[in-house]
């Protein structure tokens, strides 16, 4: 049972937790997307619960509670994204849903550039502690922003 011992086999099993929880659970989370007339709350749930996630890595210490994490971080995703995706499928003009998206999605991506290159400058000079609360100060504060938008704009 080496893989237990925090080796490239135990990252591989955390990354596949993750997934499988999202995965199964989005499945869930998509059909009550449908039926949910305020599906902002339920993206600030799944912000609130990515956030929760991302505090708990600090505490971390063990595989199986990094495992736990995971699982909350999975369900956070898993019940944000079919809400997300419902409420911003509702703004697209419908002629130009395909460039639309594409706008999305390369936002979501230089998002992720700029996190990558911030989030190693700041694990570098101030730990990892410290990068995971800013991620979850900004999951926190994207919730609450979210939360304090007028209904009409949502």
């Amino acid at each position: 049972m080496l893989w237990f011992c925090g080796d490239l086999m135990a990252a591989s099993i955390t990354g596949a937790i993750f997934a499988l929880t999202a995965g199964i659970v989005v499945l869930f989370s998509a059909k009550i997307s449908d039926k949910i007339k305020r599906a902002d709350l339920i993206v600030i749930l799944g912000y609130l619960l990515i956030g929760l996630g991302f505090l708990l890595f600090i505490f971390a210490n063990s595989l199986l509670f990094l495992f736990l994490i995971q699982i909350v971080i999975g369900l956070g995703e898993a019940i944000y994204a079919p809400a997300f995706d419902k409420l911003y499928s509702s703004h697209l003009t419908p002629a130009k849903t395909g460039r639309e998206w594409g706008a999305w999605e390369a936002t979501h991506y230089f998002a992720i550039a700029v996190g990558a290159v911030l989030g190693g400058i700041i694990v570098t000079n101030f730990g990892f502690n410290v990068l995971f609360m800013i991620m979850a100060l900004l999951c926190f504060f994207s919730a609450f922003y979210i939360y304090k938008l007028p209904k009409h704009i949502l």
